[in-house]
């Protein structure tokens, strides 16, 4: 009786081990069966990228087509993850009016421009923000020989700003909770609202810190107009994509940490190769020669090494977009690592 027993408890713990095995074959299974975008992605052969198109170091094509910015690497490093090709990627000019009904009609597959990560977007829009790849937040920019130092000294003045955006809406919040009167004067595109600013139709520019600097560059004489010190609102900016494919948002995510991974590893686009040798093992488990995290994702091996190889890291990008290396020099501040005081910091891949 006690051996009949024995027997039937063995054969229930192995049918229960039986069960969570199919079920874990399943759910991987699942994983990937959701990751319809990414089908698409490789069955067309480019990525669709929703881009700011008019952002100075963020994203803009040159006079030839050819785009750059620090939102456009980003794209390019999934476009380097998928197809180990970092060209294959279309780029779609998008302003905010239309940003995300092009993303909801699958007219792009990720959203990579400066959009701020809120609770109504995220929760009414049928879209997911993948992380924050830039921590931002707005402020003025007032022309010298207004002889303002600071936003507070705004009260009955004119401001641009662009229309359809959290920052028309924190513009307003900032005006009325110091009691001060405001004239907004909206338009449709930043670009058209920086032209309106040039030519003195407001007194004041108002939009994230980091479009302030890339603005002031397209200004006729830009040594005329400082940058006020307030920052009045939060503004984390974040890639976004549509609800529903858990796989492709899990690429779009991780396409990011691994290039905030890489800069805090000290892993760079000119020592990938040679960090193949690399006995740490958090390098090893980066670069694919340990492990295989990239299948979980759809991807290959390998797909960290070549977002690195072919895009560099975080930091990398960072700098020669927006940083010390590029016209708008900006400082890294919250978007350093969180080893140097920043808020950037990498989920370990393991």
């Amino acid at each position: 009786m006690l051996k009949g027993q024995i027997m039937m408890n063995i054969m229930k713990r192995l049918a229960t081990a039986f069960a969570v095995a199919i079920a874990l074959c399943l759910g991987a299974q699942a994983a990937f069966a959701q990751s319809a975008t990414l089908k698409a992605v490789q069955d067309r052969g480019v990525l669709n990228c929703g881009a700011n198109g008019q952002l100075a170091g963020f994203g803009m094509p040159d006079p030839q087509g050819n785009w750059t910015g620090f939102d456009v690497d980003f794209c390019r490093a999934i476009a380097a993850a998928i197809f180990n090709d970092p060209t294959k990627v279309k780029f779609v000019p998008l302003i905010a009016a239309n940003r995300f009904t092009a993303l909801q009609s699958g007219e792009v597959d990720v959203l990579s421009r400066n959009t701020t990560w809120t609770m109504e977007r995220d929760t009414t829009l049928g879209i997911d923000f993948a992380a924050v790849n830039f921590y931002d937040g707005q402020g003025f920019m007032v022309r010298k020989a207004l002889k303002v130092n600071s936003a507070l000294e705004l009260n009955d003045a004119s401001v641009c700003v662009q229309q359809g955006t959290t920052t028309e809406l924190n513009l307003a919040d900032y005006f009325r909770q110091n009691h001060m009167s405001l004239k907004s004067v909206t338009f449709a595109t930043i670009d058209e609202a920086i032209k309106a600013y040039d030519s003195s139709r407001c007194d004041s520019f108002t939009t994230d810190s980091s479009g302030l600097y890339a603005s002031r560059l397209q200004l006729a004489d830009p040594n005329a107009n400082i940058v006020l010190p307030e920052i009045i609102s939060k503004e984390p900016l974040s890639p976004a994509v549509r609800q529903g494919d858990d796989t492709w948002e899990d690429i779009v995510r991780w396409t990011h940490y691994a290039m905030v991974d890489a800069e805090e590893l000290g892993v760079n686009q000119h020592n990938v190769d040679d960090m193949l040798k690399s006995d740490a093992p958090d390098i090893r488990r980066l670069l694919g020669v340990e492990g295989q995290f990239g299948v979980s994702l759809g991807l290959t091996k390998d797909w960290a090494y070549r977002i690195i190889k072919e895009v560099g890291n975080y930091g990398e990008s960072f700098e020669r977009n927006v940083g010390q290396g590029s016209p708008l020099k900006i400082a890294r501040g919250l978007n350093a690592l969180w080893t140097k005081g920043g808020l950037q910091y990498g989920l370990p891949i393991r």
